[in-house]
């Protein structure tokens, strides 16, 4: 009888590795897709209807510090919201750690003049004394 053979062994007894990588590419591109649609949801924020103006765009290397007001008057820290008696406490904090850290403020465009102005207040008394206010262009 003859020598019998598998087909999974060459002719010089190696093992002959095969990779199928079709299941692998698959894989990698369904990924790839959900990341692409979630990537726009993870840097969205809070959804506030920002006032037009005609202002220069400012060029900043450092992410700021975003608090964001609501036309409720509901106060956001970058996306999450904090009650505006623990505002000045916790800009302090972060200051000391940042001393730098710019500020903006994204105030709803519906949202009283007077909430926009407390919050102003309260981050002059945390010793801001720069802050920016954030608009849509025209």
């Amino acid at each position: 009888m003859g020598k019998k053979r598998h087909a999974q062994w060459a002719d010089d007894n190696t093992l002959m590795s095969n990779i199928n990588i079709t299941p692998m590419v698959d894989v990698m591109l369904v990924l790839l897709i959900i990341f692409m649609v979630a990537a726009p949801m993870l840097t969205q924020g809070v959804n506030v209807d920002l006032p037009d103006a005609n202002a220069p765009q400012l060029r900043q290397q450092v992410e700021p510090l975003v608090i964001s007001i609501k036309k409720n008057g509901d106060l956001y820290i970058q996306n999450k919201q904090i009650d505006i008696n623990q505002l000045a406490p916790r800009i302090e904090a972060m200051r000391k750690a940042k001393p730098k850290l710019p500020v903006f403020i994204r105030g709803d465009g519906k949202t009283p003049y007077e909430a926009v102005a407390r919050v102003m207040s309260l981050l002059e008394s945390a010793g801001i004394k720069q802050i920016s206010l954030v608009t849509e262009p025209q």
